[in-house]
């Protein structure tokens, strides 16, 4: 079974045709995307959202599509795709016959149905303000809404508010969050609310069931439905919620809470014991465990993610996999309740295991990919997957067989040759192994060699893994010409915990180490990497590590790409919103209180050893990095007449998002590149090699 994903991921790249061409950001940008899948209850129909790019429009337009999963060979079909309207959050009733969904037609989010056979979909909802989310009971005979309103609304009716024509536009705040990612806090939290659902589909506005927590559930800004759960009777809802105050920027901990459907009584903490992160309750199909994972040490978001077991009859509590080194990243019972089936990182791969619900007994069962989804049926479990070198499909697996049951970007990709990709390793500081690959642009030709542009992942709690990324994919710098390579150093997740907290007090240390040692490694395997011809790129920790090799490594590259990047720590520490971040790395105080801990790693003391040149990019809408670090990074460089060049995006937050942008950002970096290590014919150079420039 080992090489059987590895051959599964490759798309049709062998077949494709001898004068294939290199992939572009074009061709990225006009991918279809497959999300949010969902199996019936009898394991006949898998359906999913689909996100297709209205490149006009400048945005992303979803339908829902459907596979027959009892066919062999089956070909996806729409199931519902309206023009100019977005159809997502699928889901099953329990007969397996009907298919809810959220959907905006009118403006306005509300829940509709449709027969998973097709035919006319059915609006089953109408409410005023509309709403986040939903999760219809499994009785079916009521849903839960999560829906943005007031603090201790009593339901989802919005209140009548008498505005004072004399009032001025000024905000106020007594407390942080002031911000949040993107988002100026207006007074709102995500709550939940649970409605009456028929024939005729959800009816009034609904009751609270929070009681008086204050807070955010499902969390924000990237919280969902994987962090709410119905009991299989319906009685009871299990949701996880961090607790607003005076602390909540500097507070990583969530806990899990259930509370009856009805609004009767107030919400119970399950895991009030625990200061550590708790989240992704999910309940056995039995109703009596329930899963989850938890992490031991409080305001460290990056902590191992340890699967839990809670017996809700008696209160016990199990560690599943305490002795297991990894972190738990999604959570599926088996049918048979018998056993979990979790995704966790591993050395740069992000398969699927079985955990035993006895013995904590841990057995892998995929190889080379990122898992994105997992869906266990009585005849298998049905996963999405991805890689370096392919979008998300879906797969099979029954036993040690994998099967291939759609190829839904085929004709896009059709005549485009993909890169080939590699993985090295070397000893890193610590005398640690550490792990890299390396990406040989297909059409590079046998003896030739390629510029470097070596990417530094953000995180820093993250990994250069082998997933498909539509902000810095690999395979779009291989396609300009670039080889890419691209380190694991200390602080990456997937090799355990201890490897994974050596970053923390260390951010320029151990780090930029590896990052010396595997670029020289990657140079030494690889005869195709041109070591003399380098530009490194980076965002967020990564664009944190362009300021820092600017100081400290300042005579091996010929250019840099700084992306929403920490230049002076001393700002960051009170300019960022998630202060448990921020401190936490610097050794768990306030700047006030420890200064020497951020000044120790601080970029700024540096620039007087910048030379550089550097493409500085930022979004005016990152609050976690603000927009002003990028701004004071290019003042330093504008006035050291370093060549550089800013880009400002006044319409995104930390990550570029909007398909437009996105070609922007694209021929912004590849003509930066280019214009300093030569590149290759017929891209277009942008910036400028004076000193300073216009």
């Amino acid at each position: 079974m080992k090489h059987l994903l590895l051959a599964g991921v490759a798309l049709a790249s062998a077949a494709a045709p001898a004068l294939a061409r290199d992939l572009t950001i074009q061709d990225v940008a006009s991918l279809s995307r497959v999300g949010a899948p969902v199996v019936s209850p009898d394991g006949k129909w898998l359906v999913w959202q689909q996100r297709e790019t209205d490149l006009a429009a400048n945005r992303g337009r979803y339908d829902l599509w459907r596979l027959d999963l009892s066919k062999k060979g089956a070909t996806p079909e729409k199931l519902v795709a309206e023009a100019e309207v977005n159809e997502t959050s699928p889901q099953f009733s329990k007969d397996g016959a009907t298919v809810w969904f959220q959907s905006d037609k009118g403006g306005e989010d509300a829940v509709w149905s449709v027969a998973v056979t097709g035919g006319t979909a059915r609006k089953l909802s109408a409410i005023p303000g509309g709403f986040s989310g939903f999760k219809v009971a499994p009785t079916g005979d009521k849903v839960l809404v999560w829906a943005d309103r007031k603090p201790g609304a009593p339901s989802l009716e919005l209140p009548q508010v008498k505005k004072d024509p004399n009032a001025g536009s000024g905000r106020t705040y007594d407390q942080l969050f002031v911000r949040h990612w993107d988002t100026w806090a207006n007074g709102d939290r995500s709550q939940l609310f649970v409605l009456p659902f028929g024939l005729e589909g959800a009816t009034g506005n609904g009751v609270a069931i929070g009681g008086e927590l204050i807070g955010d559930t499902p969390s924000k800004p990237f919280g969902g439905g994987e962090e709410l759960a119905w009991s299989p009777d319906g009685k009871t809802v299990y949701f996880a919620l961090r607790e607003a105050g005076r602390i909540e920027a500097t507070s990583t901990n969530l806990d899990i809470f259930a509370t009856p459907a009805d609004g009767s009584a107030p919400p119970t903490n399950l895991t009030a014991d625990n200061d550590g992160m708790d989240n992704l309750p999910t309940v056995s199909p039995d109703g009596k465990w329930l899963a989850y994972f938890a992490m031991a040490r409080a305001t460290y978001e990056a902590d191992r993610q340890v699967l839990m077991l809670r017996d809700l009859a008696s209160g016990q509590v199990r560690a599943l996999t305490e002795a297991w080194d990894r972190s738990v990243s999604s959570i599926a019972w088996a049918p048979d309740g018998k056993s979990l089936y979790v995704t966790a990182q591993d050395t740069q791969e992000e398969p699927i295991f079985r955990v035993d619900a006895k013995s904590g007994k841990v057995m892998r069962l995929t190889q080379a990919g990122v898992v994105s989804a997992v869906l266990p049926t009585k005849s298998g479990v049905v996963f999405a997957m991805n890689s370096l070198t392919a979008p998300d499909d879906f797969y099979r697996l029954g036993g040690s067989k994998v099967e291939r049951l759609t190829s839904v970007n085929a004709a896009k990709l059709a005549g485009i040759d993909l890169p080939k990709v590699e993985r090295f390793s070397f000893t890193g500081a610590n005398n640690d192994t550490v792990w890299g690959y390396a990406v040989r642009p297909a059409s590079l030709a046998e003896g030739a060699k390629a510029p470097i542009a070596f990417v530094v992942h953000g995180g820093p709690q993250g990994s250069s893994n082998n997933s498909w990324s539509y902000r810095w994919n690999p395979a779009i710098f291989a396609g300009a010409g670039y080889a890419v390579v691209s380190v694991d150093f200390h602080g990456s997740t997937g090799y355990g915990q201890a490897f994974t907290d050596a970053i923390r007090n260390n951010w320029g240390g151990w780090p930029l180490e590896d990052l010396q040692k595997g670029l020289k490694a990657a140079t030494d395997k690889f005869a195709y990497l041109d070591g003399d011809n380098a530009c490194a790129l980076g965002a967020s920790y990564g664009g944190y590590m362009m300021n820092w090799i600017a100081g400290q490594w300042p005579d091996r590259f010929k250019c840099l790409v700084q992306h929403d990047g920490v230049f002076d720590a001393r700002a960051m520490a009170y300019e960022t919103e998630e202060l448990w971040f921020d401190e936490w790395e610097h050794g768990g105080k306030a700047y006030f209180e420890d200064p020497q801990a951020f000044e120790k790693w601080n970029p700024v003391h540096h620039v007087d050893k910048w030379k550089t040149p550097m493409l500085v990019i930022t979004g005016e809408k990152d609050f976690r990095i603000p927009y002003t670090q990028g701004l004071a990074s290019f003042t330093a460089l504008q006035r050291r007449e370093i060549p550089s060049r800013l880009v400002v995006f006044p319409d995104e937050n930390h990550w570029v998002l909007k398909p437009k942008n996105s070609m922007q950002w694209y021929g912004e970096v590849l003509g930066w590149l280019n214009n300093h290590t030569g590149g290759r014919d017929g891209f277009v150079a942008k910036g400028c090699d004076k000193p300073v420039c216009d």
